[in-house]
C-alpha cells in the first residue's frame, strides 16, 4: 500500500493517544485524591477539561475546516498537550489544578474527535469500515491500563506523569507522518456554520444523548474511587480499564460484520438500554471483582453507541463541516456531559456514595432511550 494508502501512522497515533488518555481517564483521580482532594474537588477538577472542552473542541474543528487541514492542527494541539501536561500532571492544590488543568485540556479535548473525524474521511476514501481504524485507539487505551495500572501500583500513582510524557510524545512524533484527506468544498466562512445550526434533527440528536452520556462520563471520572472504595487496588482499576476497553476493541474491529444490519439508532438505543442494565448492576455490587467481571459491557454499550452516533451524526451535517459537525458532537458527548457527570457526581459520591451514584445514572440513561426511542418514530428520525 502506497504511503498516501497507507493508515498505519493513523492508527498508531489513535494506539498512542488513547493509551496516554488512560492514564488521565483512569487514575487521575485517583491522583487528586492521593493529594487530598474530596470527592466534590475532584469532580471540579474532572469537570474543568468538559468545561473547556466545549469551547475548544468547536474552535478547533473550525479551524480544521477553515484551512482544510486536520494533520496540522493536531500537531499544535499534540504540542501544546505536552507543554501543558508536565506542569499539570505535577500540581497538588486545587487552584493550580484548576489554571493548569483549564490549558492542559484546551489542547487535549480536540485531539481524540480530529483523529476520529479523520479516520472517518480515511476510511470512506478507501472503502473500509471506520471501526477497523477506531479500533486502534481502543487496542492503545486497553494495553497502556494494564500496564500503566501495573507500573503505577508499584512505583506509586505520583508518578503518572512520567508514562503520560511517553505515550504524548510517541503520538506527536507519528503525527508528522499522517496523511490528510483532500477536501473538495471551498474554505468554510464563520457564517456558514449558521447552517449546522438550523439543523434540527442534529440538535435535538445531541440534546438526547446527554441523558445517556451524562452516566458515561460520570463513570468515567469516579469509576476508579468506587472500586477502591470497595477495597479494590491500582492495577484492579487498570485491569477493569482494561476488560472494557479490550471489549470495545472487538466491537469496533468487528464493526464490519454488524454495523449496517439496522438504522444506526436501532443501535444507539439498545446500547443506551444495555447501560441501565449495567449502572443498576453496578449499584447493587459491594464487591470490586464483581465489577471487573461485568466491564466487557464497555464494549456493547460505549463502542456499540460511540460507533453508531458519530456515523449517524456524519449523515446530519453538511460535508463542508464535517469537522465542525464532528466536535460539535465531541464537545457535547465528553464536555457537556462530563461537566454534569463530574461536579454532580462528585456531590452524590461525598454525600450518598458509589452506589447511589450509579443508581441515578441507571435512571438517567433509561430516560434517554426512551426518549431516543421517540426520536426514532418521527420522521427525521428515519434519515
Amino acid at each position: 500500500m502506497a504511503r498516501g494508502e497507507s493508515t498505519i501512522p493513523l492508527k498508531m497515533l489513535l494506539f498512542c493517544f488513547h493509551g496516554a488518555n488512560t492514564i488521565i481517564v483512569s487514575f487521575l483521580p485517583l491522583y487528586l485524591q492521593f493529594k487530598g482532594l474530596s470527592g466534590t474537588e475532584i469532580g471540579w477538577v474532572m469537570a474543568i477539561g468538559p468545561f473547556v472542552a466545549i469551547f475548544s473542541q468547536p474552535f478547533w474543528g473550525y479551524m480544521s475546516d477553515k484551512y482544510q487541514t486536520v494533520q496540522k492542527i493536531l500537531i499544535l494541539c499534540l504540542i501544546g498537550l505536552i507543554i501543558s501536561s508536565a506542569f499539570f500532571l505535577q500540581m497538588g492544590t486545587l487552584p493550580l489544578l484548576l489554571t493548569f488543568g483549564a490549558t492542559f485540556f484546551f489542547f487535549a479535548a480536540p485531539i481524540g474527535a480530529l483523529g476520529d473525524s479523520l479516520s472517518q474521511r480515511r476510511a470512506d476514501q478507501l472503502g473500509i469500515s471506520f471501526g477497523t481504524i477506531r479500533t486502534w485507539g481502543s487496542i492503545g487505551f486497553a494495553a497502556s491500563s494494564l500496564a500503566v495500572g501495573e507500573i503505577l501500583s508499584r512505583a506509586g500513582i505520583q508518578f503518572m506523569v512520567w508514562p503520560y510524557l511517553l505515550l504524548a510524545g510517541a503520538a506527536f512524533i507519528v503525527s508528522t507522518r499522517l496523511v490528510d484527506v483532500k477536501v473538495e468544498t471551498p474554505p468554510i466562512q464563520f457564517k456558514d456554520i449558521g447552517s449546522l445550526i438550523k439543523t434540527k434533527p442534529y440538535l435535538i440528536f445531541l440534546f438526547i444523548i446527554v441523558f445517556i452520556t451524562i452516566s458515561h462520563r460520570a463513570n468515567d471520572s469516579f469509576i476508579g474511587i468506587y472500586i477502591a472504595s470497595l477495597g479494590g487496588s491500582e492495577d484492579m482499576i487498570g485491569f477493569a480499564w482494561f476488560a472494557g476497553v479490550a471489549s470495545e476493541a472487538i466491537v469496533f474491529a468487528t464493526a464490519g460484520l454488524w454495523f449496517r444490519k439496522f438504522h444506526p439508532l436501532i443501535f444507539i438505543i439498545g446500547a443506551g438500554l444495555l447501560y441501565s442494565i449495567r449502572w443498576y448492576f453496578y449499584a447493587t455490587f459491594d464487591d470490586p471483582m464483581l465489577i471487573v467481571a461485568l466491564q466487557f459491557l464497555h464494549g456493547l454499550t460505549f463502542g456499540v453507541f460511540y460507533l453508531t452516533a458519530f456515523e449517524y451524526v456524519t449523515r446530519l451535517i453538511p460535508k463542508m463541516l464535517q469537522s465542525t459537525g464532528h466536535l460539535v458532537f465531541a464537545s457535547t458527548f465528553f464536555g457537556l456531559s462530563g461537566i454534569i457527570g463530574s461536579l454532580v457526581g462528585g456531590v452524590i459520591m461525598d454525600n450518598l456514595g458509589g452506589s447511589y451514584l450509579y443508581l441515578f445514572m441507571g435512571i438517567l440513561t433509561t430516560v434517554g432511550s426512551m426518549m431516543m426511542l421517540v426520536y426514532h418514530w418521527l420522521p427525521f428520525g428515519k434519515s
